[in-house]
């Protein structure tokens, strides 16, 4: 209950000492017992001054009559002028440049990135027919009669 006093009287001071500050007073010119009272007074004016304002930036009212507010002046961005440098274009060969512009073959990256696959395929491929080759030919000497050249 002593926190509660302490804490209410330094409240009291502390609104005193804003509101002389307020009116160009020293906080000690400012007796205490019209500080109290200033301070009951000045609850009612913080109530009121914490009602909120309503800034109406987007919406234009209709009915300025049932509304009071404080019109916002529409924000002007300050005006930039983009600085103007001067290039020349890098000069190439005509051959370059049609180079450059013409688009590559579909299938280009495609048989770059299948290439090694193909090539692998290529060698299996070759290897199973050499086998093959042998195959026949051993099955060909048995039905000769097993002579070989």
């Amino acid at each position: 209950m002593d926190d509660a006093l302490a804490r209410r009287e330094r409240l009291k001071a502390l609104r005193a000492a804003a509101a002389a500050a307020e009116g160009g007073q020293a906080p000690e010119a400012v007796p205490a017992a019209a500080a109290a009272a200033d301070a009951d007074a000045g609850d009612d004016a913080a109530v009121e001054a914490d009602k909120p304002v309503l800034k109406f930036r987007n919406y234009a009212v209709q009915d300025t009559k049932r509304i009071d507010h404080e019109r916002v002046a529409a924000a002007q961005p300050p005006k930039f002028q983009e600085p103007v440098v001067e290039t020349k274009p890098e000069e190439l060969p005509q051959e370059e440049l049609l180079v450059n512009i013409a688009p590559k073959k579909a299938n280009w990256d495609l048989k770059r990135d299948v290439q090694p696959k193909l090539d692998k395929l290529e060698r299996r491929t070759q290897r199973a027919m050499l086998e093959m080759m042998r195959e026949e030919e051993r099955k060909r000497l048995e039905e000769e009669g097993g002579v070989q050249d």
